[in-house]
């Protein structure tokens, strides 16, 4: 890319941001809390995952700007004794984790079969349609729930606390694959009735060429879209599953098990515990759907027309 586009790119951003500066502070916000939680090793000033660094007399104690607090927790601790800021450092890298992962098991599943329904209609059409409409009928979080106590009835609490992170991505990943299909579906139909399609065919081109080289690149900012609101949705569901009590085990805590283990102290008290990770989760949460907003908006030809 040459100079002056580099420039004139940047001065597309620039505007776009301040046009909407509640998304640029979406990803400021964003920014920083998936750095921090990238960064936890190095940022963290104690290991979470060490039940023997845990000291029970540090138990409840409050973040710095309260009295009685101790000045190596700066943001309290637990009801273990562990350190609340390093706790919600690593938990959030979890939660990330688990998001991200589950969006590219949905897309990895999701995209190849809309774009097959779309490019070949009939029969293949009709059968995709109706397996995404069964899978969209069924609740996300009733089927994680379901399938993570069965794991957990037949493995055990210890051997699924090894496998948490995995079949979490998993699970969550194979619930919500219909979103991206019937997006895919729905934009490899409209573009399969435009001219530069129909040009390839007629050249000859092979029906798996047209959708690789033409179809897929240009249905990627729909699918861009749902992706971000897709990753909300993901980590979501994973804080409501380890509240559940079925997600992330104790010892490996995702910001879903901080609040679970902070919430019988919401009342004797020790509201740090359960309140602090909460505002964590609420503000990925909207930065992370202010984002797709701003993507729907920056990637819709409509509006970038005005």
């Amino acid at each position: 890319m040459s100079t002056e586009a580099m420039r004139s790119e940047s001065v597309s951003m620039l505007a776009f941001a301040a046009a909407r500066p509640g998304a640029a502070i979406a990803a400021i916000l964003f920014g920083i809390i998936a750095l921090a939680s990238a960064f936890a090793p190095l940022i963290a000033p104690h290991d979470p995952f060490d039940l023997a660094s845990f000291d029970i007399l540090d138990a409840e104690l409050p973040p710095f700007w309260l009295e009685g607090s101790d000045p190596r927790f700066l943001l309290g601790t637990d009801a273990q004794g562990r350190d609340l800021f390093s706790a919600i450092l690593y938990g959030t890298r979890i939660s990330l984790m688990v998001g991200i992962l589950a969006v590219v098991i949905q897309m990895a599943i999701g995209v190849p079969l809309g774009l097959w329904a779309g490019t070949s209609g009939g029969k293949v059409d009709s059968v995709v349609t109706r397996l995404a409409d069964i899978q969209l009928s069924l609740s996300t979080l009733m089927m994680a729930i379901i399938v993570m106590a069965l794991f957990r009835a037949g493995l055990g609490g210890e051997t699924l606390s090894h496998i948490a992170v995995p079949l979490l991505v998993i699970v969550i990943g194979l619930a919500e694959w219909p979103f991206f299909a019937r997006t895919a579906r729905a934009a490899t139909q409209v573009e399969s009735t435009k001219d530069y399609v129909r040009a390839a065919r007629a050249l000859g081109a092979s029906g798996v060429a047209i959708v690789h080289r033409h179809i897929l690149p240009n249905i990627m900012s729909p699918l861009i879209v749902v992706a971000t609101t897709q990753v909300a949705g993901a980590i979501m569901a994973e804080a409501a599953l380890s509240f559940l009590g079925l997600g992330m085990p104790v010892t490996k805590p995702s910001l879903g098990t901080l609040i679970r283990s902070g919430f019988d102290l919401l009342f004797a008290g020790a509201w740090w515990v359960t309140i602090l990770p909460g505002l964590v989760l609420i503000g990925l949460l909207v930065s992370v759907n202010m984002l797709g907003d701003a993507l729907r908006d920056a990637l819709n030809p409509r509006l970038n027309r005005r």
